[in-house]
């Protein structure tokens, strides 16, 4: 039985190019490009040999399989020890069968139960949404109970088979949206994104779900006093 995992690799951005061909070769793989920074301090630069450089980011959703595969790789053909970086983070949930495979193509995969960590408060939602459609998806998250969001800009590979899983074609630019929320207000943030702004409508929003350990902010503070609030005058 296979789990679903969010793959994240950290890399040079000048290595982006070799990496965006090694996973275009797993015909299984959607992958979502961004940019970042790297922020490591002088004395692990100079022990590693390094320089301080501007890194590029990789989404995927991956299967356990997938990732024991592409690990392995990773560390033979690609080299990725000194220069970054790829780990994965348990999927709880995906919004829909389509999305489901559309982002793992034709690999197998057996569902097993929603969450592989069922003791974890909060989740993090993970939208991604065609390219100027942020504040409606978000609009439609806020209608039912979500907070703020942090949107970065990403490109899509792998799009193209898009009409082939979803009966749809998808734009390659894209924005995806991150959302902290509460567990047991996910299934609804979840569902009003995909019945308002989901694959059927002009946003063409794919979301799944990751478990969150543990969380720090004004914002769930705020949050947590309100709702003890509104118990206790029930």
């Amino acid at each position: 039985m296979s789990r679903l995992y969010m793959m994240v690799t950290i890399t040079d951005r000048n290595r982006k190019k070799k990496f965006e061909e090694f996973y275009k070769k797993n015909e299984h793989m959607v992958f979502f490009t961004t940019l970042g920074r790297g922020t490591a301090n002088s004395e692990m630069l100079d022990y590693f040999g390094l320089e301080e450089s501007e890194k590029v980011v990789i989404l995927s959703v991956v299967t356990e399989e997938t990732w024991k595969k592409l690990r392995r790789e990773m560390i033979v053909k690609m080299q990725i020890d000194v220069p970054g970086i790829a780990f994965i983070v348990p999927l709880s949930s995906i919004g829909g069968e389509k999305t489901l495979h559309f982002l793992i193509q034709s690999e197998k995969f057996e569902r097993e139960e929603e969450s592989t960590l069922k003791e974890t408060e909060y989740e993090l939602l993970v939208a991604i949404a065609n390219q100027g459609c942020i504040d409606t998806v978000m609009d439609v998250a806020r209608s039912v109970g979500a907070g703020g969001g942090t949107v970065i800009h990403a490109k899509g590979t792998g799009m193209e088979t898009a009409e082939k899983f979803l009966g749809v074609s998808l734009a390659a630019e894209k924005e995806i949206i991150l959302i902290v929320t509460r567990k047991k207000q996910k299934n609804a943030i979840m569902k009003a994104m995909m019945e308002q702004t989901g694959l059927d409508s002009k946003e063409k929003t794919i979301i799944f779900s990751l478990p969150v350990t543990s969380t720090v902010g004004l914002r769930m503070y705020i949050d947590e006093m309100d709702m003890d609030e509104e118990e206790k005058d029930r």
